[in-house]
C-alpha cells in the first residue's frame, strides 16, 4: 500500500470514527434530555445537525498530531478528542453567528435563525428574533458542556494537570478572549488609532481563530500521545502561521467569495462589520474619502450589492487585497518551512502537508 492510500484510508476511518462517536454521544444525551421534556428536542436536533457537517480540520489536526507523536492509528482516545473538538467548534459557530448576526451557516439557516423560524411557524407569542437568539445561546452553552464531557471521557491522559488538559483549557479561554477583542474592535475601531488597526486585527485572528483552528488541536493530539516539549514546539512553529494564513484566507472569502461555494451571502463580512486585516489594510491604504466610505458602511445589515461592489473595488485598488495575499503567502511559507524541519515519519508529514495546502488554498 502506498503512503497516499494509507493516508486516505486511515483518515477516512478516523473521520468515520469521530462521526460515530458524536452520534453515540448525542444519542445518549438525547435520551437524558427527552426525560426532562420532549420540548428540548429542537435544541438537540440543532446540535446534531451542526456537527454532522464541516471539514473536520480541527479533529484531523488533532489526529495527525497524535500519530506524529507515535499514537496508535484509530485509537479511542484520539477519536474521543476529535469529537470533543467538534462539539467545541459547534458551540463557537453557534455563538459566532449570533454575534455576527449571520443568518446562514453551511448553506442553510444558522441555529438562531432556525429557532426564530420555529417560533414564527408555531405562532408563538412575543418576539421571534429574541427567542431565536436566546435558544441558540443555550444550544451553544450546551455544546460547551458536552465538549467538556467528551474530553473528560478520554480518561487519564486528559486528567487535571496533564499537558493535554492545559492545552484544552487554554484553547477555550483564548477563543472567548479573541471573540471579545473582535466585537470590541467593531465598535471601538472607528475611533481608535488607525495606525494600530492592522496589529489589532492580527491579534484577533490569532486568538479567535488561528490557535484553536490549527495550533492547539495539533498540540492536543501530540500531548495525548506523550509528545516531547521539543515536538510540541515544532508543532506550534508549523501550525500557528498556518492558522493565521487559514483565517486570512477566510477573511478574503468573506468579502470576495462565491456564495454558492462559501454557503454565505456575498460580502457577508462587510454587513457584519468585521474589521479584519483585509479591512484594516484598506482603511490604511485607501484615500481619506474611500476610507470614510468603508467606515460608514461596515456593519450595515442593509448594505446594497452596489455598495459591496464599491467596497470590493476600493480594497482591490488600494492594494489591500494584494497585501493580504502576500501575508497569506508569507505565513504559508513559514508553516511549510517549519513542517519540513519536523522529524516525523512520512505518513504524518504528508497528511499535515495536505491539510495545510487545503487550508490556505480553499474556496469555501
Amino acid at each position: 500500500m502506498t503512503v497516499a492510500e494509507q493516508l486516505r484510508n486511515e483518515q477516512a476511518d478516523f473521520v468515520a470514527g469521530v462521526a460515530g462517536e458524536l452520534t453515540a454521544f448525542l444519542s445518549a444525551r438525547q435520551a437524558v434530555m427527552a426525560g426532562i421534556s420532549p420540548d428540548i428536542e429542537p435544541i438537540m436536533g440543532s446540535i446534531s445537525n451542526l456537527v454532522t457537517g464541516g471539514k473536520r480540520l480541527r479533529a484531523l489536526m488533532c489526529y495527525w498530531g497524535w500519530r506524529g507523536a507515535g499514537g496508535e492509528a484509530g485509537a479511542g482516545q484520539v477519536v474521543t478528542a476529535g469529537a470533543a473538538l467538534e462539539l467545541f467548534q459547534a458551540a463557537a459557530l453557534i455563538h459566532d453567528d449570533i454575534i455576527d448576526r449571520s443568518d446562514t451557516r453551511r448553506g442553510g439557516p444558522s441555529v438562531h435563525r432556525r429557532f426564530s423560524q420555529l417560533h414564527t411557524a408555531q405562532g408563538w407569542a412575543l418576539d421571534s428574533e429574541r427567542f431565536g437568539q436566546a435558544a441558540a445561546i443555550l444550544a451553544g452553552d450546551l455544546c460547551l458542556s458536552f465538549s467538556e464531557e467528551a474530553f473528560t471521557d478520554i480518561g487519564e491522559r486528559a486528567a487535571s494537570g496533564s499537558t493535554a488538559r492545559l492545552i484544552f483549557n487554554l484553547m477555550r479561554a483564548e477563543v472567548m478572549a479573541g471573540q471579545y477583542l473582535d466585537i470590541l474592535e467593531e465598535v471601538a475601531g472607528p475611533v481608535r488609532d488607525r495606525a494600530g488597526a492592522v496589529g489589532r486585527a492580527q491579534s484577533i485572528i490569532r486568538f479567535k481563530s488561528a490557535k484553536y483552528s490549527t495550533e492547539h488541536p495539533l498540540a492536543l493530539g501530540g500531548a495525548l500521545a506523550g509528545a516531547s516539549d521539543e515536538l510540541l514546539r515544532g508543532y506550534s512553529a508549523f501550525a500557528l502561521p498556518l492558522g493565521e494564513a487559514f483565517q486570512l484566507r477566510d477573511d478574503v472569502l468573506g468579502v470576495f467569495g462565491d456564495p454558492l461555494t462559501t454557503g454565505k451571502p456575498a460580502g457577508d463580512d462587510l454587513r457584519e462589520g468585521k474589521r479584519t486585516v483585509l479591512i484594516a489594510l484598506a482603511l490604511d491604504q485607501a484615500s481619506p474619502e474611500e476610507s470614510a466610505f468603508i467606515d460608514a458602511s461596515l456593519g450595515s445589515p442593509d448594505l446594497s450589492e452596489a455598495d459591496i461592489t464599491d467596497i470590493r473595488a476600493i480594497i482591490e485598488d488600494s492594494g489591500a487585497l494584494q497585501a493580504t495575499e502576500v501575508l497569506i503567502s508569507e505565513f504559508s511559507a513559514a508553516a511549510f518551512a517549519a513542517l519540513d524541519g519536523l522529524e516525523l515519519e512520512d505518513l504524518s508529514k504528508t497528511a499535515l502537508r495536505k491539510l495545510a495546502e487545503a487550508a490556505v488554498s480553499r474556496a469555501s
